[in-house]
């Protein structure tokens, strides 16, 4: 099998998921000499400053005029026939005047109440139509300017107020304009700061051999401050698409995970990422929406760290966020298909309506061995990856339910980070040790408010059949079975808008080469202070963390969030 057919089916998967302004009002200047409408001369001066702003497009005028469209035939207008009472006042002004405007979708919608404002605005706009037409020499009947001047007395307090506040606009657009960072870019942040301990002592490690490593029954760990921070540079260039550039810093080093003195992953915090403050570029990656005549289309390419959950529905909406959601990291969304080889790549999804979506991605590691790196073994195709795609339903409002196949490949020098993401024991992360491993990973996931705006249920089920590609005498079998499952209950609004208090568990993943089972349990109040501050008390236990023999370890948290 050649190297370039070996590729294409890797993306295969990729492949699969890819199986409507507005008319400003037409303006001249005044020429000595000229003919001129005698109008109010305060209010005059309000519509002069209403124009100047529109001529340098420095306010938005989708309030009056955006959202219609002009005609030049009142046949163009689909909702009004000529045996309608205003038919032939509507064929003058259009025809005569050309200063009536229709909805995008060619109807006038002449049920439709009018406010005073709108009314003004349209005023407005037949004023400049009819000083255009008379500086072009252009003959306007008496009548009607006569009409226009009693109008423009009657509505002199809005055409007052409306330059008022164009006023207040230019001013403040101008301050936006000098002031501003980008013309196409926002900068959103996060902060993160926790506070942690947990109980229980340490637990002893299985090892790929057989061997265990004894832990300790004595509770070694300090209660910890730590603290996460999230820069996020969102860029759109059309409006509708996202360039993302994240800068991160976190200092939670050996904070719980195996390395630490709970001597497992399964205590790690949702938000761990990050060491000693060090600022990298985390996110980056584009996306970007297509229309077609068959459905809408996103498209997804990444540089760095592209997960598998950025392009996937986890379908846990209320836990799935790491700054917001759950407080342990096992508790997020499937750890079965949403973790794996993951950074680099590109993904596509297709929706058909709100009801039905697939998606397909390929995804290549992007740490120091991953698709940066030219040497054999490493690269965009020769190196770890994964490489899969997701059906999704919404059947009713507040209801999904959507099943992933994952197919990963990971080489022996990118088992540290773990089948699985190190959320799980030693054996199970890498169960025939450090040499190259595949995977099918298959997810079933699903969410539904039970009670919409007050109960929601969620819940996942996910199946691994891992294989080792290298030789090893230790490992005895080279297949083994990997299995988890969880289901979690959220109370919304509770005592405040915004709340929600969470209950969940389930079955940590793990390898049938496992002595023991391990479960987890969480529960988590989530409070708004503000908009832009939320405190997430809770705590979540493990139970027979790594294997059976260990006890019960407990972590308690109190978790900040400001956002900005």
């Amino acid at each position: 099998m050649s190297k370039l057919f070996k590729n294409l089916v890797k993306v295969t998967p990729l492949v699969l998921g890819a199986s409507v302004a507005a008319a400003g009002s037409a303006v001249a200047q005044t020429m000595p000499g000229t003919p001129q409408l005698k109008v109010d001369p305060v209010a005059q001066q309000q519509l002069d400053r209403i124009q100047r702003a529109q001529n340098s497009q420095q306010i938005n005028t989708g309030v009056y005029q955006g959202s219609m469209s002009q005609v030049t035939s009142v046949n163009q207008l689909r909702d009004v026939s000529p045996t309608a009472w205003a038919y032939e006042a509507l064929r003058s002004l259009v025809e005569r005047y050309g200063c009536i405007v229709g909805y995008p979708d060619r109807t006038f919608r002449g049920d439709r109440a009018t406010t005073r404002w709108e009314f003004a605005a349209g005023l407005n706009a037949c004023l400049n139509v009819m000083e255009r037409l008379i500086q072009d020499g252009v003959g306007v009947l008496r009548e009607d300017i006569d009409k226009l001047k009693r109008l423009v007395q009657e509505f002199e307090t809005e055409l007052a107020a409306l330059g008022a506040r164009v006023d207040n606009l230019e001013q403040r657009v101008a301050f936006l304009e000098n002031n501003q960072f980008s013309t196409t870019t926002k900068l959103r942040g996060e902060v993160i700061f926790s506070i942690a301990d947990s109980w229980g002592g340490q637990a002893s490690v299985t090892n790929t051999d057989g061997t265990v490593t004894d832990g300790s029954n004595q509770d070694e760990t300090q209660t910890v401050f730590n603290n996460r921070v999230r820069l996020n540079f969102e860029t759109s260039f059309t409006g509708k698409d996202l360039l993302r550039t994240r800068l991160q810093a976190g200092n939670f080093n050996t904070t719980f995970n195996q390395n630490g003195p709970t001597r497992t992953n399964m205590t790690r915090l949702a938000y761990d990422d990050g060491r000693d403050n060090d600022v990298t570029i985390d996110d980056l990656f584009y996306r970007a929406p297509i229309g077609t005549p068959f459905g809408n289309i996103t498209v997804w390419v990444g540089a760095n760290q592209l997960n598998l959950d950025d392009v996937f529905i986890t379908a846990n909406p209320f836990l799935a966020d790491s700054g917001t959601g759950a407080l342990s990291r096992g508790q997020r969304y499937n750890n079965i298909v949403f973790r794996g080889p993951s950074g680099v790549g590109a993904a596509v999804r297709f929706n058909i309506g709100d009801v039905f979506q697939v998606t397909g991605t390929y995804l290549a590691d992007g740490g120091t061995n991953g698709a940066s790196n030219p040497n054999p073994g490493s690269g965009l195709f020769n190196g770890s990856y994964s490489t899969g795609a997701q059906v999704g339903f919404s059947f009713i409002k507040f209801a999904d339910i959507n099943f992933v196949y994952v197919h990963s490949y990971q080489t022996a020098a990118s088992m540290s980070s773990g089948l699985f993401g190190n959320v799980s024991s030693p054996l199970t992360e890498r169960p025939f040790g450090n040499v190259g491993t595949t995977a099918n990973r298959f997810g079933l996931q699903a969410s539904a408010q039970v009670i919409p705006g007050v109960l929601n249920l969620a819940g996942w089920g996910g199946y691994a059949d891992a294989s080792a590609t290298g030789v090893n005498d230790a490992i005895g079998d080279n297949n083994t079975g990997i299995w988890s499952w969880n289901l979690n209950l959220s109370v919304l609004d509770l005592f405040a808008e915004g709340a929600a208090l969470s209950i969940g568990g389930g079955q940590v993943p793990r390898s049938d080469k496992e002595d023991g089972t391990s479960y987890m349990v969480e529960a988590q109040y989530k409070f708004p202070v503000t908009k832009n501050i939320l405190i997430t008390p809770g705590a979540y236990a493990i139970f027979n963390a790594n294997n059976r023999n260990n006890d019960t370890i407990f972590v308690g948290v109190l978790r900040t969030t400001f956002r900005f």
